[in-house]
């Protein structure tokens, strides 16, 4: 059953073919949500009481966030796919997530600094959410160097996947980081939105941005994986079919 879906559905053949039809969805989708969420958060939600309009960069900062440690999640999984069941899909899309999770990662740590200052009053302070965070960065910035060393492609999936799994168990100490060490950084944003005195005009751009971030990186994933696959099948008969149509 495994190598009829490896073979089939699973196949980078079947995944190049099938992505073109997402792609268009995927950005008229992603452009609607951004467009949605950056008019509410930067004119249509009202100015917070204690942080004034300085609390807007949020609208970026948690997308980010969220996002970047969505993609290790999805390079976990892809990771242990890819050392159990040798999926080859499964390993591109591990390899071609680790630059979009860095520059996520990146941008939220500038956001949390910028917005920082004024709150905090420092740009940068060891707290553990913080440094959790800039532990994501170096696992990003670890697996792209690891991947950039090992020339063949089986050995580098083979000890990329083993550094994405080993490495997710950062992911719950930045979720819950906030509870249980004494930090500077505020709590859930989900938490804190989820009250009734949060008004919606600041609810429903943050969950539009949140979406507009997971479509760009799906946007951008598929885009990558499919110059990846022809990088890696270039000289496959399918590959200079589909080239010729």
């Amino acid at each position: 059953m495994i190598h009829w879906f490896k073979q089939n559905l699973l196949s980078t053949k079947t995944f190049y073919k099938t992505s073109s039809y997402f792609l268009p969805w995927i950005s008229t989708a992603f452009i609607v949500c951004f467009i949605y969420g950056l008019i509410g958060g930067l004119f249509l939600a009202p100015a917070d009481y204690q942080q004034g309009d300085g609390f807007r960069i949020m609208y970026v900062h948690v997308p980010s966030c969220f996002t970047a440690m969505f993609i290790y999640l999805v390079m976990a999984f892809c990771a242990l796919l890819t050392l159990v069941w040798r999926i080859k899909i499964a390993a591109i899309a591990m390899s071609c997530s680790a630059s979009i999770g860095a520059s996520l990662t990146f941008l939220a740590l500038v956001t949390g600094s910028i917005w920082g200052k004024p709150m905090w009053g420092t740009w940068w302070i060891w707290d553990a959410r913080l440094t959790s965070v800039l532990i994501l960065f170096f696992l990003y910035l670890g697996f792209m160097a690891l991947r950039s060393v090992i020339p063949d492609h089986q050995n580098r999936d083979k000890a990329c996947s083993i550094l994405a799994l080993v490495g997710v168990i950062n992911l719950p100490i930045i979720h819950y980081s906030v509870n249980w060490w004494n930090t500077l950084h505020q709590g859930s944003s989900f938490a804190q939105l989820a009250k009734p005195s949060i008004a919606p005009t600041m609810l429903y751009p943050l969950l539009s941005m949140i979406v507009a971030f997971f479509l760009f990186y799906s946007l951008i994933l598929l885009i990558r994986m499919r110059n990846e696959i022809l990088l890696r099948d270039i000289k496959s008969q399918w590959i200079k079919e589909a080239l010729t149509c």
